[in-house]
């Protein structure tokens, strides 16, 4: 009956609520756990500006092209982000990338100082007859060493939510979820500037992953990262390669979705091709260099200076067209003034992402001259 069915319901809501309650507990539980101040990754020396340049590497593995002519070039402290569906190569590239794998094809050179750090997709590197506590420490007493200063190893196993009565439970007992952070633990407590991260958050539960975010936004170093969370992608690189047909890999500027947008505007899922381009060819055809050496050239001296000025009047442009396209009743009032304004903001909008890129690439071109 519907008295019946009201109270059935109403049991139901409360149970939904405490156990929300529940939740909200334990999180605030588990969040009062973490001591941020202290969680620091231990960096190593800073490594050359140089980290890594591979030059037309190719590699096939079982007849198939898992890489075909990559040229890439990383510098310290980027944060590359590495896409692509099971199978397409990722682990394979990020193998050859850190010299784990040479390529059939093509040569890798590395700069210097580099203290590499992996977390590897399938935790096969933890021995699981090992206990926890000789994961962290080494085998070596009940002391952890973070960015040069020791702290007791049940101390750092609670940053990653360990209990301390599972100091001394061995790898196999562990859950996924488990191993999973005592990876990141042993990871984070090693010295390194290149952090490479295979599929580090398979596994992971959301506070973990938190934390993870954190340590991430303050390591100074440079990162590998191979993930299907794009999300997280989002959040923590500045560059994303994506792997294509017959081992192509395209580079896009930010994350995940700043990739996607890409993709999607030029259609050809291809990046879309520098402001400079053009000029870069004309000039190489004339022989002439586009700058002068050591500095910038008078050219790229006044757009470097200029650009900044054009920007903000087209951002001025954009809040205008999106503070009149704010209005409920616009549309209503003069559908053809609406349709104009929407075109005007996009185009001002693209006028604004061309700028900033060329200004960017300008910016960055002087900062490789002056040797910062």
């Amino acid at each position: 009956g519907v008295t019946a069915r009201r109270k059935r319901n109403q049991k139901r809501l409360g149970d939904l609520q405490a156990l929300r309650a529940r939740k909200r507990q334990m999180k605030d539980a588990r969040s009062k756990s973490f001591d941020k101040e202290r969680l620091v990754v231990a960096e190593s020396e800073r490594s050359g500006r140089l980290v890594i340049k591979a030059q037309n590497i190719s590699k096939k593995l079982a007849g198939r092209t898992l890489v075909e002519n990559l040229s890439l070039k990383i510098n310290r402290g980027d944060r590359l982000g590495l896409v692509g569906p099971n199978g397409a190569g990722k682990t394979t590239l990020i193998d050859m990338l850190t010299g784990e794998m040479p390529p059939d094809s093509g040569s890798v050179r590395f700069g210097t100082r580099l203290e590499i750090v992996t977390l590897d997709q399938k935790r096969e590197k933890l021995d699981p007859e090992s206990t926890l506590g000789d994961i962290l420490t080494d085998g070596g007493g009940d002391q952890v060493a973070i960015a040069g200063q020791p702290r007791h190893v049940v101390s750092y196993m609670k940053d990653f939510l360990f209990l301390p009565e599972q100091r001394r439970t061995p790898v196999s007992a562990l859950s996924g979820g488990e191993r999973g952070r005592l990876m990141l633990a042993r990871a984070f407590a090693r010295p390194s500037n290149l952090l490479v991260l295979d599929e580090p958050t398979n596994d992971l539960d959301l506070e973990t992953l938190d934390l993870l975010q954190e340590l991430l936004a303050d390591y100074g170093g440079t990162v590998l990262l191979v993930s299907h969370d794009r999300d997280f992608l989002d959040r923590v690189v500045t560059s994303t390669l994506v792997a294509g047909k017959s081992g192509q890999w395209l580079q896009y500027a930010g994350g995940f979705s700043d990739m996607s947008a890409l993709r999607k505007e030029t259609g050809d899922g291809r990046p879309p091709r520098k402001p400079a381009a053009k000029a870069a060819r004309t000039a190489k055809k004339q022989n002439k260099s586009p700058i002068s050496k050591g500095k910038l050239s008078y050219k790229d001296k006044y757009a470097l200076e200029k650009l900044p000025a054009d920007m903000e009047e087209l951002e001025k442009r954009i809040n205008i067209c999106r503070s009149e396209l704010d209005d409920p009743g616009f549309y209503a009032r003069n559908p053809e003034k609406f349709e104009k304004t929407v075109k005007e903001l996009s185009k001002a909008q693209e006028e604004y992402a061309i700028l900033e890129e060329e200004w960017l690439r300008l910016e960055m071109l002087r900062e490789e001259l002056e040797g910062r």
